[in-house]
């Protein structure tokens, strides 16, 4: 282990090992999340963030290999609003390895820059209630608890 993170944004030729991540995510929400299938499951269309002008997808290196990702992508405001556009967050993921160094932090800190680089001026993201460790690392960024989602299955 290099004591050197660095932060860049993604590549192209990153996108395997960014796969591999997005499927750690998926295996760490399911027990957080009853609804999400049980069969092979993609949330993110990577190729399109790292193309998307109103989008940045960062990677924390340490020397060669990517230890944490997020991306931070403009998305339109509901039309009530003070803001007619913002910044939402995800994606955020660090290799179990490099957890408690403080990569998120960096990586939540890159995205915020770049958010204030395109004049956003919001920032948002989603974060399982029972995940305490994302929440109170959200809160060391300056994050507050803003809604909680609620939601009933019916019977069919």
């Amino acid at each position: 282990m290099n004591n050197e993170i660095t932060i860049r944004e993604a590549l192209k030729n990153d996108v395997p090992v960014l796969l591999q991540y997005e499927q750690e995510v998926v295996k760490a929400e399911r027990p957080m999340d009853p609804t999400i299938r049980n069969n092979d499951v993609q949330y993110y269309d990577l190729d399109a963030l790292i193309e998307n002008p109103r989008a940045t997808l960062m990677v924390a290196c340490d020397g060669d290999k990517i230890v944490a990702t997020g991306y931070a992508l403009e998305k339109q405001a509901r039309p009530y609003l003070d803001h007619e556009t913002y910044a939402y967050l995800g994606f955020m993921y660090t290799d179990p390895e490099y957890r408690g160094r403080g990569i998120n932090g960096k990586i939540v800190e890159a995205l915020q820059h770049w958010t204030m680089n395109i004049g956003l001026t919001e920032i948002r993201l989603h974060v399982y209630e029972e995940n305490e460790p994302a929440i109170k690392a959200y809160e060391k960024k300056g994050f507050k608890k803003h809604m909680i989602e609620m939601r009933l299955r019916t019977e069919s």
